[in-house]
């Protein structure tokens, strides 16, 4: 793609999702979903192939259909209230008719069918943006009519986006799909806490989006897209070997790193709210979670596994890819953790 035309069109993408964040009024909000989804079609269908064309009509059939729907619930809302603003006080019916067109948008379970599926068949720099800035949008109208929502509805799709992340995720080989499979679990983490804390949602959100865009850019500067070809980095790119095994441990939200903070945080909100059932099964399966992400690490970082060559380092040409932003976003995505108790100040 052309490098005028990739400016207007990821400049009309970002438009659209800022003016989803900034409007206060229901049909600017439906516009700027309309946008977003229309100038993302193209970047999805960046390399084109077959594949890539399935997955940019699959993502454009799920878009339309929750779009279609937001709209009805804009409407009944509007048709109760006789307003356009979007407020606090939302028809019951609207209320769960939005949330489920922002679920289908979203892909929390059990609309999450699209997101392994579209992830995979597109490329990597396309399924980082699917990944990240795609959430943004969907998630800041969930935070805008938190206090409306339906707390059963919103907290079973948390707990099956959960559930279905970490078992979905168990026996994949392709990366995207890994990815997809733990966007859909992070999402059911955001969910769970949003009718509680939405402000740690957000701290969630962020947190989430900086070890995504990390984990991808490393996986694009290997050009690695299966478990195999990330087997053999260890004689091509060691120290970047062992970077993947931090950033693993860090979504999968071990201690010492980035990724523990905002499930540390859900669960001790969540507990205080006297829920105890929750947080419990949500500590659990974030199990299945870090299972995926220790076999990632363990094909990756902690076997030598067998190369075609004799020596323990691979002649090679040097990468040309410039990756600027990979060192800050490898420093936050891994230790950030001493910074929560000014994060815990901010809810």
């Amino acid at each position: 793609m052309k490098p005028p035309i990739l400016t207007i069109i990821m400049s009309t993408v970002i438009a659209g999702t800022m003016i989803v964040m900034t409007a206060s009024h229901w049909l600017m909000v439906w516009i700027g979903f309309e946008m977003n989804l229309l100038a993302i079609i193209p970047i999805l269908m960046k390399k084109y192939n077959p594949r890539a064309m399935e997955a940019a009509t699959k993502y454009f059939l799920t878009q339309a259909t929750a779009s279609m729907l937001l709209m009805m619930g804009i409407i009944i809302n509007l048709l109760h209230s006789g307003q356009w603003t979007v407020s606090k006080d939302l028809n019951p019916m609207a209320s769960i008719m939005m949330t489920t067109a922002l679920a289908v948008k979203l892909g929390l379970a059990p609309f999450h069918f699209w997101v392994p599926e579209v992830t995979q068949g597109i490329s990597l720099s396309s399924g980082l943006i699917l990944l990240t800035w795609q959430k943004i949008a969907p998630l800041s109208i969930l935070y805008q009519i938190s206090p409306t929502i339906n707390p059963n509805l919103l907290l079973a799709m948390a707990i099956m986006s959960v559930m279905i992340g970490g078992w979905g995720g168990l026996n994949q080989t392709q990366l995207r799909k890994i990815m997809a499979y733990s966007s859909i679990a992070h999402m059911g983490w955001m969910t769970a806490i949003m009718m509680y804390s939405p402000t740690m949602m957000i701290l969630n959100l962020t947190i989430y989006i900086i070890m995504t865009l990390t984990t991808f850019m490393l996986l694009m500067y290997n050009s690695t897209t299966t478990t195999l070809s990330l087997s053999q980095t260890w004689n091509k790119t060691p120290l970047i070997t062992s970077l993947i095994l931090l950033l693993m441990m860090s979504l999968g939200g071990l201690p010492p790193l980035s990724g523990f903070i905002p499930k540390w945080m859900i669960i001790q909100e969540l507990t205080k709210n006297e829920m105890i059932m929750m947080p419990t099964l949500l500590a659990m399966t974030a199990l299945l979670n870090l299972y995926f992400y220790m076999r990632l690490t363990y094909t990756t970082a902690l076997t030598m596994f067998p190369s075609n060559n004799c020596m323990k380092m691979k002649w090679r040409f040097k990468c040309t890819k410039k990756m600027i932003f990979l060192p800050p976003l490898i420093v936050m995505s891994t230790m950030l953790l001493p910074l929560t108790p000014m994060l815990s100040v901010l809810d």
